[in-house]
Parts: structure tokens; C-alpha cells; sequence
């Protein structure tokens, strides 16, 4: 007798055997045990899932001498002639070679009539997207209103193109991808029937490569038993499935997570040395990395589709590396994969599109920059003090619980000018000199209002909040004393002021307080007379300005920014 393949020789004869669809079996069976059946079912799915097995199975419980029952007998000449195609009154027609309108009406026609001997004429129409337009139209009265005998049972994989006007007259039922678990098992017993020696690693490959389709994964199997003699090692089901190289996948994931750019170029050379198609590889490689997704967020590795001993080192991997920078990696691969599959330069897409995944460990998080991380090893650099000033003594930005400071203070008595000179104030009498034995090292810490621990709070505040910085730098005077940061503005300039009420820039003055002076520093906000520009600031390369321009906050705070200096405002 003639070999019949595992797909044909193992399928389904009744509901019991349709695997993975357990919805649409319970429908079908309770329709046939309540005689609730419709004039016409519409089966969609991907290919190999058992649509045209289910149609099959239905029109035997329709027709079967113990029936209509849940399940066909299998036994009556009824079931035997419908499973081998003989029986006259179930017409299963291929619609990719019968989609002309004539053909339609000609089969139409025909079913007007009676069945010759079973319960009902059932009509099985497969791929009949294929139909034409006016096939279509053909079918849509006899659909609607069909004699009581007859049952439609269409099939297709692309049910977006079947009519919306077909569609609303049929029972819809979606057939869904089959999980690799329950494609496994289903091999396993197929393996121990017809005495295949495959291990349970190999079946899972075999299921997975697969991709949902029972047909595809029979054949698979079939395929690879042929090759094997009846036994399916791990090496040949690796070797015969295209290259799904856990080793190497495992070795190239580690690569990108660690930025190491040249094991990438080596593990790409090796697929090309080997011949595997890019395309293929890719997509594999995209699916080793949703795993470790999974096992990252804690699943269990045993519930995993890989090899338990594959799947343990997967797990240890991506939870050292952490499921934010694993789902960022599998985020960019997933991007490459339209380029990759669609290049004509594959092994050169691919390339890419690995070692740009391989420069993410090497790249600063936004969260990070948002947070004030700088972005080199070296500190923040002040901003330059205007040239035409002296700098002031260095600002910082304080932390404070209450707002005291939010509304002007009275006047206070007219405050003498800053100091611009560059020269140091007298000394102290009553302070020990730089040779007596009692003076402090030279290293002391600063005192809390010095220059040292303004500056830092400038810098603080800088780091995070540029213009707040610009700002307090452009103050007449900072001063911290009694416990309270203490800036002179120009009387009338509000702009400060105005931007500490917004609720992010208080935050970063109140967080630099506290850094620097410590939790509770209050801070308020003094308005001075601007003092005028004194005869000897002013030089032949930057003339003398009025008051009112050089006092102007706005032109101060530009010329912060930008290093400048107002040469002639007129």
C-alpha cells in the first residue's frame, strides 16, 4: 500500500481530535445536540489549524446514521463515504479553481434539489475569498433563504476579503494559532504511535518552528523522521529548522547587553559562514528575546517553550541585565526587523541592525537626565561670570518647607554697594595671623555662608534647573546667614520671584538648600536700589551705560547666559 503522510493519516475524524479549539468545538456541539444548526458557517484561521477538518467533521454529525449527534460515529457507510470523498451529497469545492460566476450559478442551481439519500446536502467552499465579485453576488439569495435541507460550510485564511454582505448571513467562528504546549503533547502522541524516537526538546523546536499550525508541525515531524530514520535528535532538529542556534542566541544576547560591538561582528559572521538566511535568524532571535522578556519579569523558566537548561541561563541573564534594558534591546530589534526582511543586502541588515542594538548599554537614560545626571565624568562648570562685572560672592539655591520669602519684606535701610574690588577686606586684629600656631589649617571646611558653600548651591541648582541658576546668579548679593539664604534683587525686579512660584523650580531651590545647608534653610528675597556703575568699571572697550539699561534684569540675565558684555545701548 502507498505511504500517506502523518498530515493526512492523522487527521482529525470528530471533534474529540481537533485540538486547541476548544470554543468552537463547544459551539458546534451544542448546535448539533439542540438542532439549532444555521444555513451557513463561515470557518477563518491561519492555514493547517483545522478548518476544513472541523467542516468535514460537522457535515458527518449532521448526516450520520446515530445523528445528528455531538460526535460522528465514524462507523456508518455515511461517515466512511464523506471521510474518503465519495458521498454525493456533501460538495466540497475549491474556490480558487471554481471562482467564476458561471460555475456559481451552475452549483446554485444544482442545490435546489434535494439529497439523494443523506439528512442534509452540505456544500463545503474552500478558500472562498478566491470568489469573484459576482460569484459572490450569485451566492447571496440562495444563502439567505436556502431550501431546509442545505448547509453551507465556507473556509478561509483571509477573511477580510470575503464581502460584509456574505458575512452577515453565516456563523462566524475564528480558529485561533495553536499554543506550542499543546502542539508538543499533540506530536508526542503522534511520535509514540507511530513509534518516532524524538526527545521532548526536539518536539517543542518542531512545534515552535511550526508557528501555531498543526498541519505545518505534523509535516515537520514527518519530514524530519524521514531523515532521521525514526529517530529526531537535538542536533538534526537544529540543523533541519534553520539554524535556531540557542547557544549562539544566548551568546549574541549577552554581547548586545554588555555594548560589546566586535563579539556581535563575530557571531554575524558565523551566520553567514554557516549560510543561514538573516531573515530567518532574525525572526528566530526576536523570539529568544520575548522569552527572556518573560523570564525577566519573573517568569518561571520551566513554563518556558525552550529547553529547561536553555531556559535557566536565559533566566539568569536577563534578570542581571534588568527588564527595562531588555525590553529597550528588544524594542530596537523589533524596529530593524522590516529592514532586515525586506533588504536585499540581508546579512548586511542584519549586521546593522545587531550592532545598533549592541551601542543601547553605552547610550544615558533620559530618566537619568531628567533626574540632573551629568553626562560626563567631569563636574558641571559654573557659568561665566559677566566680563564687565566683578563676579559676585557664589549663589545657591535653598530648600525651605514654608515659603517665607515669596512676598517682598519691608525696605530695609539702603544697603551699602557691593564690593568690586579685587582686593581682600583689612584683617582682623583680633584674628590670628597665617604664622600664629593657632590658626586653622588652610584645608578648614568653610564656613556655612562662605563662598564655597554658595557656589556649590549654584551649582546644584544649575545642574538642574539652568535658568533658575542664570537667575540667582544675576542677584545683587547672596548671602547666607541666621539660617536663611538671603537674596537683593533690583527694586522692582519680580522676575525671580516670579519664577519661584512655580512649583518645579521651588523644588530644585528647596533641594539645594537642603543639600548644602540642611533640611529647614529658609530663604527670602530682598529689594535693593541697584547701585549705579562706578567712573572706574567703565573702559574704552566697553563704554559707559545708562543706569536704567545696565539695571535692566533681562539684559542682565541674557548677558549671563551668553557670556556677553553691553557695549553701547544707544
Amino acid at each position: 500500500m502507498a505511504y500517506q503522510v502523518l498530515a493526512r493519516k492523522c487527521r482529525p475524524q470528530d471533534f474529540s481530535s481537533l485540538i486547541g479549539q476548544e470554543p468552537i468545538v463547544t459551539a458546534l456541539r451544542n448546535a448539533l445536540t439542540e438542532a439549532r444548526i444555521a444555513q451557513a458557517y463561515l470557518f477563518s484561521g491561519i492555514r493547517g489549524v483545522g478548518k476544513t477538518s472541523a467542516a468535514r467533521v460537522l457535515a458527518k454529525a449532521l448526516n450520520c446514521e446515530t445523528g445528528p449527534s455531538a460526535d460522528p460515529c465514524n462507523d456508518c457507510q455515511i461517515c466512511r463515504e464523506i471521510t474518503t470523498g465519495a458521498d454525493l451529497d456533501v460538495i466540497e469545492v475549491d474556490a480558487a479553481t471554481y471562482s467564476k460566476v458561471e460555475q456559481v450559478r451552475e452549483l446554485t442551481e444544482s442545490l435546489r434539489y434535494g439529497p439523494a439519500r443523506d439528512r442534509y446536502k452540505v456544500v463545503i467552499l474552500d478558500e472562498v475569498h478566491r470568489l469573484s465579485r459576482q460569484a459572490f453576488d450569485a451566492l447571496l439569495k440562495i444563502i439567505e433563504e436556502p431550501p431546509p435541507h442545505l448547509v453551507f460550510i465556507f473556509a478561509t485564511t483571509e477573511i477580510e476579503a470575503v464581502p460584509a454582505t456574505i458575512l452577515s448571513r453565516c456563523q462566524e467562528f475564528n480558529f485561533r494559532r495553536v499554543p506550542t504546549a499543546v502542539l508538543a503533547e499533540h506530536l508526542r502522541r503522534i511520535s509514540e504511535t507511530e513509534e518516532i524516537n524524538a526527545s521532548d526538546a526536539a518536539l517543542r523546536l518542531i512545534a515552535r518552528a511550526g508557528e501555531g499550525s498543526v498541519r505545518d508541525s505534523v509535516a515537520l515531524l514527518d519530514q524530519m523522521a524521514t531523515f532521521g530514520a525514526g529517530t529526531i535528535t537535538d542536533d538534526d532538529a537544529v540543523r533541519l529548522l534553520g539554524g535556531l542556534d540557542l547557544a549562539l542566541f544566548h551568546d549574541l544576547l549577552a554581547a548586545m547587553l554588555a555594548g560589546d560591538s566586535g563579539a556581535v561582528v563575530t557571531l554575524v559572521r558565523q551566520v553567514e559562514t554557516e549560510g543561514r538566511d538573516p531573515r530567518h535568524v532574525h525572526t528566530q532571535f526576536l523570539g529568544y528575546c520575548r522569552d527572556g522578556l518573560h523570564l525577566a519579569l519573573g517568569g518561571d523558566a520551566g513554563s518556558s517553550e525552550l529547553p529547561e537548561e536553555d531556559a535557566a541561563r536565559l533566566a539568569v541573564l536577563c534578570r542581571g541585565a534588568g527588564y527595562e534594558n531588555l525590553l529597550r534591546l528588544t524594542h530596537q530589534l523589533l524596529a530593524s526587523e522590516p529592514a532586515v526582511r525586506r533588504s536585499e543586502a540581508g546579512i548586511l541588515a542584519l549586521e546593522i541592525a545587531w550592532l545598533r542594538a549592541a551601542e543601547l548599554p553605552k547610550l544615558t537614560r533620559v530618566e537619568e537626565l531628567l533626574a540632573g545626571a551629568a553626562v560626563s565624568s567631569r563636574p558641571p562648570q559654573p557659568a561665566p561670570a559677566p566680563p564687565a562685572r566683578s563676579a559676585p560672592p557664589p549663589r545657591s539655591q535653598p530648600r525651605q518647607e514654608d515659603r517665607p520669602a515669596k512676598v517682598a519684606e519691608p525696605d530695609p535701610p539702603p544697603a551699602p554697594a557691593p564690593r568690586h574690588s579685587s582686593e581682600p577686606p583689612p584683617p582682623d586684629p583680633s584674628d590670628p595671623g597665617p604664622g600664629d600656631p593657632l590658626a586653622p589649617p588652610v584645608a578648614a571646611t568653610p564656613q556655612l555662608g562662605g563662598a564655597d558653600a554658595l557656589q556649590r548651591f549654584l551649582d546644584a541648582v544649575t545642574t538642574k534647573k539652568q535658568p533658575l541658576g542664570v537667575r540667582l546668579r544675576a542677584a545683587l548679593d547672596l548671602r547666607f546667614e541666621d539660617g536663611a539664604l538671603s537674596v537683593e534683587v533690583p527694586r522692582g525686579d519680580t522676575s525671580l520671584a516670579k519664577a519661584l512660584e512655580r512649583d518645579t523650580n521651588l523644588r530644585v531651590l528647596e533641594d539645594a538648600l537642603a543639600a548644602v545647608w540642611g533640611a529647614g534653610s529658609a530663604w527670602r528675597i530682598h529689594e535693593v536700589d541697584a547701585p549705579a556703575a562706578s567712573a572706574e568699571e567703565t573702559t574704552d572697550d566697553e563704554p559707559a551705560v545708562d543706569a536704567e539699561t545696565a539695571g535692566d534684569p533681562r539684559v542682565q540675565t541674557v548677558l549671563d547666559i551668553f557670556g556677553g558684555k553691553v557695549v553701547d545701548p544707544r
